[in-house]
């Protein structure tokens, strides 16, 4: 797995952000990602659409490598951990973070986050509505800017739509990220990029597996 990485400043902090789809953020010792939406696959699985497992496994497997390479002290997801119902992906990911005992894992709390007390009494996550670190507040979405707050966010799978040679286009994940507000890619990748938000009052941070640039 490559791992690329650019550096920015949001709220006062230093953050790095990666072709990996998380956010480190040093001074903090935090890894911070969205939209995980673990439990997908048997979700449709469940519902006669035959997913292979394959997508959750690949998506841990880059999440372990990740957090050896940062070493954190903090794991914060900003929503949508989880996708559905308990079922089987979440047993599995249950085991999975047996490796994680140390770590400090929060959830804030996404629109699929119905099974949270689960989360908090089996998987040992601190389940929050909005969390503040420093200058920096975390929300899942948002519905509109606050010119008050410094806030990193998930929800809307943000993407953009580059054009190539010959009238193609290639749509990438990115962050978007203005003056007063950081929305994070989906961190997993069983999930579609939403190409149709506002991208006119900020920087879009397009990437792939090769490369991390700013678009715009």
């Amino acid at each position: 797995m490559n791992i690329l990485t650019e550096e920015i400043q949001f709220g006062g902090a230093s953050l790095t952000l990666t072709n990996q789809r998380v956010i480190y953020w040093k001074s903090e010792e935090t890894l911070i990602l969205s939209d995980v939406h673990i439990g997908k696959t048997a979700h449709f699985r469940q519902h006669g659409i035959a997913i292979s497992d394959k997508v959750l496994h690949e998506d841990l497997k880059r999440l372990a490598v990740l957090i050896e390479y940062f070493s954190p002290k903090k794991l914060v997801v900003v929503g949508d951990l989880f996708h559905a119902e308990y079922n089987s992906n979440i047993t599995e990911f249950k085991e999975w973070l047996t490796d994680y005992t140390d770590l400090d894992k929060i959830l804030v709390k996404g629109n699929h986050d119905r099974i949270h007390s689960i989360v908090s009494e089996e998987l040992n996550f601190t389940v929050v509505n909005s969390l503040k670190i420093q200058n920096i507040t975390f929300k899942h979405d948002v519905d509109h800017a606050d010119e008050n707050q410094f806030i990193i966010s998930g929800h809307i799978h943000p993407g953009v739509k580059l054009k190539t040679r010959g009238k193609q286009y290639l749509k990438l994940p990115c962050y978007y990220v203005n003056h007063t507000e950081l929305i994070l890619p989906a961190f997993s990748l069983f999930t579609g990029l939403n190409t149709n938000f506002d991208i006119e009052k900020g920087n879009i941070y397009a990437f792939d597996d090769e490369i991390i640039f700013k678009a715009k």
